[in-house]
């Protein structure tokens, strides 16, 4: 009869340990919506390629990346914290193996007796060395799962941290064109202004001339004189901008600020790739970060059903071999020889609440998880759509600025020969040659954000990234199992 409680008693105990350690599946938000609300541009294909950035046409920005992929310093720690998270699986798995451990040891020690009668007292002393071999193993039997749940987590944070890698790899990267770009840009700006300045020059000489001959006042001479200065005063904040994105570049692939240079002068050479954005349920498993944000939330259920089966009893076998004599060559004789075995039940009866302070400490976590987990796909959401919007509407602003460029060149050229034949006055010229470099200047800047946009819309799409580990969303190992 008391067998038979122990094991119903023992069978009790394992259907509770594995309800206890099978943990609900994951479900993203039920509202993933059917296609984008912004315009979705035509391309050939659905999902940009893993090497997006060569559609931009440009081999310094090809040169650039690699450089980048090889030498970024959070690339570096990223692929640091994957050897890290593959150490931790072995760490992990260790549990669901036996334990053994050899000794040897040889004491030397020296015993003394003394007698003592009514007369004198007699006594003596003798060496002794001990030699002692031992080999022990020691196993927990898993019935609960705990182990195999620790492993689990293990296996499935090592998978979270190439994840993690990969989102990193993609911001790089979006991080040396986009930066790379606005250099290109700001040098084109200078251009414009340098030309600009040679206008306000030029025309200043025809001022000069002017006021020479009586046609022109001192006015006229100061306003135009205040033009080239503020031309003039334009320039060292762009070349100061400049400069600190170079700086930012060099740091982008691990080098040191300061003799890095780049070669492009110029935005005019760069493509715009042909660009899609597939579908919306495709980004769950398109983005790193939101594979990254899984992992993470499978882990945390692995961590529960460790916590859980922490409260039931564990089971430990140990054994051990040995012998022992006080001469080396007889110490593996039959009769030094001794060995143990045994096995050992425990059952946390009171630890004060921490074992279940853990359940509900690894609980908190994995609900915070999950709205980490939401959050990712929602924001990954709203990143492709807000750059969809910036693909088109800076299409848009870029055609209009080409527009107003054209016009304000034509209309600068007019009032420039105009006045140099006395038909209008040096305002209308002065507000001409203003328009002018301002839309140069905001065309310059429409370029570099139509780019941008670009550049965003590959990242939110997961520029390209497909995960090779055959592991779907949902497909993590359920803990326990």
């Amino acid at each position: 009869m008391r067998s038979g409680r122990l094991i119903a008693l023992s069978a009790a105990a394992f259907a509770l340990a594995a309800c206890g350690a099978r943990i609900a599946g994951i479900a993203p938000p039920a509202d993933i919506p059917g296609g984008w609300t912004a315009p979705v541009p035509p391309a050939a294909e659905i999902w940009p390629s893993p090497d997006w950035w060569r559609g931009f046409g440009s081999p310094e920005l090809d040169a650039l990346v690699a450089a980048a992929r090889a030498g970024n310093f959070d690339l570096g720690a990223a692929a640091a914290r994957v050897l890290q998270a593959d150490a931790q699986v072995r760490v992990a798995g260790a549990s669901l193996l036996p334990s053994l451990q050899m000794g040897a040891d040889v004491t030397r020690q020296r015993t003394s007796s003394q007698r003592s009668t009514s007369t004198r007292t007699t006594g003596g002393s003798a060496d002794v060395t001990l030699y002692d071999a031992s080999l022990s193993a020691s196993y927990e039997l898993d019935f609960w799962a705990r182990n195999r749940a620790g492993q689990a987590a293990a296996v499935i944070s090592a998978r979270a941290s190439r994840y993690d890698q990969e989102a990193v790899a993609l911001t790089v990267t979006a991080g040396v064109a986009t930066t790379y770009f606005q250099i290109l840009s700001l040098r084109d700006r200078l251009s414009v202004a340098h030309e600009n300045l040679v206008n306000a020059e030029r025309v200043l000489e025809v001022v000069l001339a002017r006021a020479r001959s009586g046609a022109a006042s001192p006015l006229d001479v100061a306003q135009q004189r205040a033009t080239v200065a503020a031309q003039r005063a334009t320039i060292p904040a762009l070349r100061q901008q400049e400069r600190q994105a170079v700086n930012a570049l060099a740091i982008l692939l691990g080098r040191t600020p300061g003799a890095f240079d780049v070669t492009g002068t110029t935005l005019a050479g760069v493509a715009l790739p042909a660009m899609a954005a597939g579908v919306p349920s495709g980004l769950l498993v398109r983005r790193p970060d939101i594979r990254n944000a899984e992992a993470q939330l499978a882990a945390a259920n692995a961590d529960i059903a460790a916590a859980r089966a922490a409260l039931l009893p564990s089971l430990q076998l140990t054994g051990a071999a040995g012998a022992g004599a006080t001469a080396l060559s007889s110490l593996f004789d039959s009769s030094s020889r001794v060995y143990s075995l045994a096995a050992a039940l425990t059952q946390p009866i009171f630890e004060g609440g921490r074992l279940k302070g853990q359940v509900d400490l690894a609980i908190g976590r994995r609900e915070e998880l999950i709205q980490g987990y939401r959050k990712a796909i929602v924001s990954a959401f709203a990143d492709v759509e807000t750059a969809l919007v910036a693909v088109e509407r800076t299409a848009e602003q870029q055609g209009f600025l080409d527009q107003e460029v054209g016009q304000a060149q034509l209309a600068f050229q007019l009032a420039e020969a105009r006045y140099r034949a006395g038909a209008v006055d040096l305002l209308t010229m002065l507000e001409a040659q203003r328009t002018l470099f301002q839309a140069q200047d905001n065309l310059a800047q429409a370029r570099l954000a139509h780019l941008n946009a670009a550049a965003s819309l590959f990242k939110a799409l997961g520029g390209g990234w497909e995960d090779k580990t055959g592991a779907g969303p949902g497909s993590e190992p359920e803990a326990g199992r």
